[in-house]
């Protein structure tokens, strides 16, 4: 049940990001397939190789007072946007740097937010 909510959770957050952030777009007419597809690879992801580059990064981020991973949460995006391009062909578009780094920003404040709601601990 864990693993369906922080998914459930993570695709509310990306189409927030998506509704909110310039230059982060969905390219296709079925908007909430690449969604829920890109959700489902980024939830993926938080659970295997995001705890490895953060403790990778650790140094890092100890030095930058955590703000890091804020760049490593925007370097996941970008991942999960191409696997789920390369995997699906689903056509998630991120413009720029700044707008995935904003999209970032804003997926964990919806997350933590919903997380809050729900009394999840994701």
């Amino acid at each position: 049940m864990g693993f369906f909510v922080r998914w459930i959770v993570t695709a509310i957050a990306v189409a927030v990001a998506v509704w909110l952030v310039p230059g982060v777009s969905v390219i296709g007419s079925q908007i909430w397939v690449g969604v829920l597809f890109l959700s489902l690879i980024l939830a993926l992801i938080n659970m295997s190789v995001k705890p490895i580059l953060q403790l990778l990064s650790l140094p890092v981020s100890v030095i930058t007072l955590g703000l890091f991973y804020l760049v490593v949460n925007t370097l996941m995006l970008y991942l999960a946007a191409w696997l789920a391009n390369a995997l699906f062909g689903i056509g998630f578009e991120i413009a720029t740097f700044g707008s995935a780094f904003v999209a970032a920003i804003v997926i964990s404040i919806v997350s933590v937010f919903l997380n809050g709601i729900i009394g999840a601990d994701a």
